[in-house]
């Protein structure tokens, strides 16, 4: 099986420029392909991770991936599939955000591979040091203006409205095509189905540019837009978006955004983000539906997804964080996994590392009164880092401190709650 036929049968082909010439192209030699990537932020999410692992899948086939940040277009703003103008950060900023993204991108890429590594660019080498008359007279004379308007990113924001400056980006992103084609030989364009005008835009101006000195070769290829089951957004939870930096989204948090995939998704998931077998996910497809109470297929899938990320530490300590929630026995975990596996539950801070167990269910607002408080320990509801306690006249002692940082406090079957203590 090519890389072609592996990308299709798991789905992650939406469009290609000529199929039976990239089939060669690709089946004849080591191919140079690249994707871009704005920093819009100072992490990749998950939303950016279909792209960076096709690339991964066709430097595992023996090609050369570029992945190009794009410190100069992230200062511009791409219009594809949004209804508004961005707002522009500060090349300070974008600087910054550009250096995280290479970082990130080098955890998931092979940059030490022999003649196929991979290699990280930012556009902002080239387009820094274009001068606006350059820009008029090299490049903007390839595209003509209805030619432009025809483009989704563009024919969808003329009645809302948009910007010269963001109407320019789909120029842009067709220059550092044509650059990279010129000095890595970089002959293939992958990106999300949004990006199809601008990647079929870069072509022309290749074509357009070369006008005949110089054979020219490049393609372009899109993968789908990935929608969930339920119609919600891919990669966004109540919290926000799931990040690649684990201290915007905790290995544990991402762990569970997995876990809890939908059985209608798992695995459409497994194929678009694992490198697993043809054969294995077909097994577990069997599996979600014969046994889909096991969630067979669901733990795979965030095992895979946290040591690709992560790493294998990230990974155990995640499970160990799950297990211990699911037990109670909270005791095992560490301070930094209690931080990891009760971020989001109401927490209380306290420099009182005495106080009886009653003052602190009320100071807490874990309980509505005293009274109250008496009720859920004598009725065995109020539980101490998992093991139940109902001593009324019970003081908080050192043994109740986890790190002598952190008590966890259960009312009932599923309420925690987090207190902190201060120094």
């Amino acid at each position: 099986m090519d890389i072609l036929q592996d990308l299709e049968k798991r789905g992650l082909v939406n469009q290609m420029t000529d199929e039976e010439g990239l089939r060669k192209h690709l089946n004849e030699q080591q191919v140079t392909l690249y994707c871009g990537f704005d920093p819009t932020g100072d992490s990749l999410h998950i939303g950016h991770l279909l792209p960076v692992l096709t690339l991964k899948r066709f430097q595992q086939a023996g090609h050369r991936p570029i992945a190009l940040v794009g410190g100069g277009t992230g200062m511009i703003g791409d219009p594809s599939g949004r209804s508004t103008e961005r707002q522009l950060n500060s090349a300070e900023v974008v600087l910054g955000y550009s250096e995280k993204l290479k970082g990130q991108l080098a955890e998931i890429l092979n940059f030490d591979q022999g003649e196929n590594s991979a290699v990280a660019r930012n556009n902002h080498e080239w387009l820094s040091q274009m001068t606006v008359i350059d820009f008029l007279r090299d490049t903007g004379k390839h595209f003509g203006i209805n030619y432009m308007l025809a483009k989704d990113s563009v024919e969808s924001r003329i009645e809302s409205g948009i910007s010269f400056t963001e109407f320019t980006y789909m120029i842009l992103q067709s220059l550092d095509f044509q650059k990279l084609n010129e000095k890595e030989n970089c002959t293939l364009q992958i990106g999300g189905s949004d990006q199809w005008g601008n990647i079929t835009a870069g072509l022309e101006l290749i074509r357009r540019s070369a006008a005949g000195e110089r054979e020219v070769e490049a393609y372009g290829m899109t993968m789908p837009l990935i929608t969930k089951a339920d119609g919600s957004k891919f990669g966004k939870t109540a919290g926000g978006a799931i990040w690649l930096d684990r201290d915007k989204t905790s290995p544990y948090e991402f762990y569970q955004f997995w876990i809890n995939t939908d059985d209608r998704d798992v695995i459409r998931f497994l194929n678009f983000f694992t490198f697993l077998s043809h054969e294995e996910i077909a097994q577990l497809e069997e599996e979600v539906k014969s046994q889909p109470e096991k969630r067979v297929a669901q733990k795979r899938l965030a095992e895979e997804m946290t040591k690709l990320v992560h790493d294998e530490d990230a990974l155990k300590q995640a499970e160990k964080i799950s297990a211990a929630l699911f037990s109670g026995d909270i005791k095992e975990l560490t301070g930094e996994e209690i931080e990891q596996g009760f971020k989001d539950v109401p927490a209380y801070q306290t420099d009182d590392k005495e106080q009886t167990l009653i003052d602190l269910l009320v100071n807490a607002g874990i309980s509505s009164s005293k009274r109250q408080a008496r009720e859920d320990i004598s009725n065995g509801a109020v539980y101490i880092n998992g093991e139940r306690n109902q001593d009324l006249k019970h003081h908080l002692t050192d043994e109740d401190r986890i790190e002598d940082k952190f008590t966890i406090i259960r009312r009932g079957k599923k309420k925690y709650f987090l207190i902190r203590y201060t120094v």
